[in-house]
């Protein structure tokens, strides 16, 4: 099975751009190069491979507050299948990219380096966990769900849209953009209302914070939930719909973020030998099964 996995959604069936979710993945790192004193952003117009730029439209274009909405509506309070965590991993293990013979990884080899990272700078065990399933909600890509709607930055939705949201001019399709109501700075929003209050576009994020969302203390939850709002938390956008807990909690996505990006070329890491570590923290958090 390939990470290319498509399906149909709210907006109908769309070729796959990416060649794999990892494409969307290096270009996070490009884009984003650990910080450096004086350092300038990076031009990553002109450079980035096609199928990213395309995945790019997609998502741009068809992330209205609509599609969201159905989607929360499909997902979120219904159960595809009861899994415990171990098996959600070993169930993206599955989602490979049968196309790119320099993948030598497995997606919970993938896991495991942001989580051992994570523990080796002597982090909380919640951390930890958190570190080690941030990216269970790309199984979405195995209940059919197109990239599109699965990865990607993302942002509110149902208001104006951000000039530093990474190819912003793709927005000028979207039909939200004709909305009036939806392109003022508060939209349908508040000032100050929080982030909980608003709507993301949709994908792994979103989803797996609803999946685990009583079973880890909040700044764990908010790495989840905003791990990819990077309009946010590397920008500096969208301060004027933000409270006290979000400013609060931004800060720790912001100490999970470093992780998130730069440990994937770190040594790999023995799963036999430390799957029992994990399973034991695994079940000091969470119950023997979830709905998924």
């Amino acid at each position: 099975m390939s990470d290319q996995l498509g399906g149909k959604s709210e907006a109908g069936p769309v070729a796959e751009p990416l060649a794999s979710l990892e494409e969307w993945e290096d270009f996070l790192v490009e884009r984003y190069p650990q910080p450096k004193e004086n350092s300038e952003f990076r031009d990553y117009g002109t450079n980035v491979k096609p199928g990213v730029r395309e995945f790019y439209r997609q998502n741009h274009t068809q992330q209205t507050l609509d599609f969201v909405l159905a989607k929360k509506r499909e997902y979120v309070g219904t159960t595809r299948r009861e899994m415990s965590i171990w098996e959600a991993m070993e169930f993206l293990n599955t989602l490979v990219d049968d196309s790119d013979p320099d993948t030598d990884l497995s997606q919970i080899e993938h896991l495991m380096q942001t989580s051992e990272a994570i523990r080796a700078d002597g982090h909380p065990r919640w951390f930890i966990l958190t570190g080690l399933i941030h990216d269970l909600g790309k199984i979405l890509c195995l209940f059919g769900e197109p990239q599109w709607a699965v990865v990607g930055d993302t942002f509110p939705v149902g208001c104006r849209y951000s000039n530093k949201i990474v190819f912003p001019e793709f927005f000028d399709e979207n039909p939200d953009s004709k909305v009036a109501e939806y392109q003022t700075p508060n939209g349908i929003y508040s000032t100050g209302c929080g982030f909980d209050e608003i709507h993301l576009s949709w994908g792994h994020d979103e989803y797996l914070y609803h999946v685990v969302k009583d079973y880890l203390p909040e700044e764990g939850l908010a790495m989840i939930r905003y791990h990819s709002f990077y309009p946010a938390h590397r920008e500096g956008e969208y301060t004027h719909l933000m409270n006290e807990k979000d400013r609060r909690l931004m800060e720790w996505v912001k100490k999970f973020n470093p992780y998130d990006l730069y440990s994937k070329g770190h040594q790999p890491p023995d799963v036999k030998k430390l799957t029992p570590f994990y399973q034991d923290l695994i079940a000091e958090f969470f119950p023997p099964k979830l709905a998924w």
